[in-house]
């Protein structure tokens, strides 16, 4: 089966904005239906599961989790929509067979939940069912504003990488 996650790795040119690399993880922004401003935080490797990571990739998930979460409230908050809470869920399903782990990072102000009358994962199951595109020059400028608050903390690989077509 083919990898959607290690593609987009070997091919960043393919997500808007590009990617920003945090030790072993990958930071893009989300092409799912999740809205502009969601990030994905995955293994720069594929991983399945959790049990799976190499002791270097567990240890720097949770300050990479952290510091991903802080820069998606910054970066949403200077777009004119401070959330009340940034979502981090584990993803790990392809066709409902095990997939590479990712962590959608997601940030969710109160107008998003009145819109869609929903909060957590039905909101974020009714996202899928609307499936409203996304624009991808709002979708770079959102991994644009993630990134510079990326490059403020940790060390990171902040390049970033134009996107093709």
């Amino acid at each position: 089966m083919e990898c959607m996650a290690c593609d987009l790795v070997q091919h960043p040119e393919n997500v808007p904005g590009g990617r920003v690399t945090l030790g072993t993880w990958v930071v893009e922004h989300c092409i799912g239906p999740l809205g502009v401003g969601t990030m994905v935080l995955k293994p720069a490797r594929h991983v399945v599961r959790i049990a799976d990571l190499q002791p270097d990739e567990a240890a720097e998930l949770g300050p990479a989790l952290a510091h991903v979460s802080r820069a998606v409230a910054h970066a949403a908050t200077e777009a004119g929509r401070p959330p009340s809470q940034v979502y981090t869920c584990l993803w790990s399903h392809a066709d409902r067979q095990p997939g590479h782990i990712h962590f959608v990072v997601q940030p969710v102000e109160r107008e998003l939940m009145e819109r869609f009358d929903a909060h957590g994962p039905e909101l974020q199951l009714r996202m899928f069912q609307l499936g409203e595109a996304m624009d991808p020059q709002a979708m770079e400028a959102a991994m644009d504003r993630v990134r510079v608050h990326l490059a403020s903390g940790a060390a990171s690989d902040t390049q970033r990488v134009p996107r093709v077509g």
